[in-house]
C-alpha cells in the first residue's frame, strides 16, 4: 500500500517541473517569400520631405524598416540591386486640432505621419507598387508636442513599417 500511495501522489509531483519548464513558441510574421527566387533586399534610406521636420524621424523610420526585414526574413541586405527593393520618403508630418472643449480651446491634438513607398519585386513585377502609408496618434492638448513626440512617432513608425512589410512580403 505504501508504494501505491507513493505513485499515486508523489510521482505526479516529480513531473511538474518538467511541464512548467517546457513552452512552445510560434512566431507568425506573415511573410510569404519564395527563398528559392528571392534572396536579397535593398532598402534605400527614406528622407524626410515633410514640410514640418523633426530631425530623428527619418533615422527612426529607416532603422525600424531595416530591422523588420532583418528579424522577420532570411533575406540578405544589399546596398543596391536587391531582388526586392524599397525606397521612398516621408511626405507628411502634421498636427491638427482634433476636438474643441467647451471653453473654445483645443482639447485633443492629432499627430499624423505619411510615408510614400515604392516597392519593386525584380522576380515578379506584378507585385510592384507605389503606395502611401499613414498613421495617426492623438494626445491631450494640455501636453506639449515635445513631451509626447518621441513616443508617438515611434508608435506611428511601428504601425507604418508593419503595413509596409505586410504589403511587400505578405501580399496584403
Amino acid at each position: 500500500m505504501g508504494l501505491n500511495r507513493f505513485f499515486r501522489y508523489l510521482l505526479p509531483l516529480l513531473f511538474i517541473p518538467l511541464f512548467v519548464g517546457c513552452t512552445v513558441s510560434y512566431k507568425f510574421t506573415g511573410a510569404s517569400i519564395d527563398y528559392t527566387k528571392v534572396r536579397t533586399v535593398s532598402i534605400t534610406q527614406f528622407q524626410n520631405r515633410a514640410a514640418y521636420q523633426w530631425a530623428p524621424m527619418a533615422a527612426m523610420f529607416n532603422d525600424e524598416l531595416t530591422n523588420a526585414f532583418v528579424q522577420q526574413t532570411k533575406l540578405q541586405q544589399v546596398a543596391r540591386g536587391g531582388d526586392l527593393q524599397l525606397d521612398g520618403e516621408i511626405t507628411a508630418y502634421d498636427q491638427f486640432n482634433k476636438s474643441i472643449s467647451s471653453d473654445g480651446f483645443s482639447s485633443m491634438v492629432q499627430l499624423k505621419m505619411t510615408v510614400n513607398v515604392r516597392f519593386t519585386n525584380n522576380t515578379n513585377h506584378d507585385e510592384d507598387f507605389e503606395r502611401q502609408f499613414t498613421a495617426t496618434r492623438d494626445f491631450d492638448a494640455t501636453q506639449s508636442l515635445d513631451a509626447v513626440q518621441e513616443d508617438l512617432v515611434g508608435q506611428m513608425i511601428k504601425e507604418i513599417v508593419e503595413s509596409v512589410f505586410n504589403a511587400a512580403v505578405a501580399n496584403w
